[in-house]
């Protein structure tokens, strides 16, 4: 196979893309900053739930791929003779280098320690010598591969509380589930009963596959297998879908029980509470990387 690099301005980048893919037969194309890893780098996209401050960069740089030399050559010469891609450069036209691709994405995934003794591991790696309770999870399609900050949070929260009210968990809650790693660390820490929900029905069977690779017996369905209270709520999704959960995942904490949120940034900890005030009182727990664990106890 063979790349054709090029530049091309803001304008360009779009009828470019259009005519590589419709009318030029590349197999893909992709678009990345030109300025990438420079002072001139710009940031293209806003945070969760905010639209792109801006439709693309000043300068980009697209690489299509191509069966052959031939036709990414013709890409390239039938490109540059259209009156309207002036502006528009090749910046080289190159083999594409073979290489093992699942044993490069296996690398890019180690394992991720939670606590000194609780890690996620990939199938494909041996847990650490002093890892005591292990997830095995490897990437996939659903949300929750231990590597975010918010995960990382909820499954420490956990560890560390498990030792002290795990007695209490007969029943954990895991709304908004994605790939099931908080309900199979509920699971993996003491919980007898946990049921896991969530509105994207590869989420559910995500928390069931990997559910049963660690050997985890849990309750995966979408949100109306969710019934009565639980003694722990956990939800790590996004601030506003939150909010706007406020009075249903209160609902489900048992007085006396535990509710704990993720997927909030530091900005939005006086939202949160605002928006859960008739029912909890919600406190920061963790911090990590601008995100923030919430969470308060039912009275």
């Amino acid at each position: 196979m063979y790349e054709l690099v090029l530049s091309a301005p803001e304008t360009l980048v779009e009828p470019v893309s259009e005519a590589l893919m419709n009318e030029l037969e590349a197999l893909s194309v992709s678009v990345e900053d030109a300025d990438a890893d420079t002072d001139a780098e710009q940031a293209l996209f806003g945070e969760p739930g905010m639209p792109a401050a801006r439709p693309g960069w000043d300068r980009s740089t697209l690489t299509a791929l191509f069966n052959t030399e031939a036709e990414a050559s013709q890409a390239a010469t039938l490109l540059l003779a259209q009156d309207w891609t002036e502006g528009l450069g090749v910046r080289a036209l190159q083999p594409v280098v073979e290489q093992d691709w699942v044993r490069l994405t296996q690398s890019q995934f180690a394992p991720v320690d939670i606590t000194e003794h609780f890690w996620i591991v990939p199938s494909w790696h041996e847990p650490p010598a002093q890892a005591r309770q292990v997830i095995h999870l490897d990437p996939g399609l659903a949300f929750g591969t231990g590597t975010h900050p918010t995960t990382r949070m909820c499954l420490r929260w956990i560890a560390q509380q498990a030792p002290a009210l795990s007695a209490g968990w007969d029943r954990v809650l895991d709304y908004g589930c994605g790939s099931g790693i908080l309900a199979i660390g509920a699971a993996l820490h003491g919980a007898r009963s946990v049921d896991a929900v969530d509105i994207d029905p590869a989420a559910v069977e995500s928390t069931r596959q990997n559910a049963q690779a660690n050997g985890v017996r849990l309750q995966a369905g979408l949100p109306d297998l969710a019934q009565g209270e639980y003694p722990l709520v956990l939800a790590n999704i996004l601030a506003t879908p939150l909010k706007l959960l406020a009075p249903l995942l209160c609902g489900h904490v048992r007085p006396g029980g535990h509710l704990v949120l993720a997927g909030i940034l530091e900005r939005q900890a006086e939202e949160l509470q605002a928006a859960y005030a008739p029912w909890v009182a919600l406190q920061v727990l963790d911090r990590e990387d601008g995100w923030i664990l919430m969470g308060a106890q039912r009275i």
